[in-house]
């Protein structure tokens, strides 16, 4: 737990695939900003897809766009995303310089699949010790994420 403006908190970082099976998730305090995440998370999410694929197919598969909300509009994170050759489908902010910009172009149809991670969120959440944060230390917090995700894709299994 770490402190945010509401007092003591935490947040969990959580990848999805666009179909809303969550890949990823990683928890941090709550004073942690959202961009010093995304490397180890969406590292995690491209890994566990990679085992997933390359079992079929025998090559390597990464998402072409990865969805964000204005938290994640850093230049560091855009680059990066460009490194990784992943279209970065992020909103700017209100006070940076290129969303008043004609010359540069934002996704608006790609933009509404992010609302099926914000899904997965809350389906997470239903899950009372998930949302009312039982734990008080991170690494079991950690682990009923994981139990929660798990039950997810077994009901999707069956």
């Amino acid at each position: 737990m770490g402190r945010s403006r509401g007092g003591f908190g935490s947040k969990f970082h959580l990848v999805t695939d666009g179909d809303g099976t969550p890949l990823a998730v990683e928890v941090t305090a709550g004073q942690v900003h959202e961009s010093t995440r995304v490397e180890s998370v969406v590292g995690q999410a491209v890994a566990c897809l990679i085992g997933r694929r390359r079992q079929r197919r025998k090559r390597r598969h990464k998402p072409r766009k990865l969805a964000g909300d204005k938290g994640y509009s850093v230049q560091r994170v855009r680059d990066w995303l460009t490194d990784q050759r992943i279209e970065p489908v992020i909103p700017h902010k209100d006070n940076q310089a290129a969303r008043h910009d004609p010359t540069v172009w934002f996704d608006r149809l790609a933009y509404r699949g992010r609302c099926v991670v914000e899904h997965c969120i809350g389906w997470l959440k239903e899950f009372r010790r998930i949302g009312t944060r039982f734990e008080k230390l991170a690494v079991n917090f950690h682990e009923m994420l994981q139990l929660a995700m798990i039950r997810r894709y077994l009901r999707l299994l069956f």
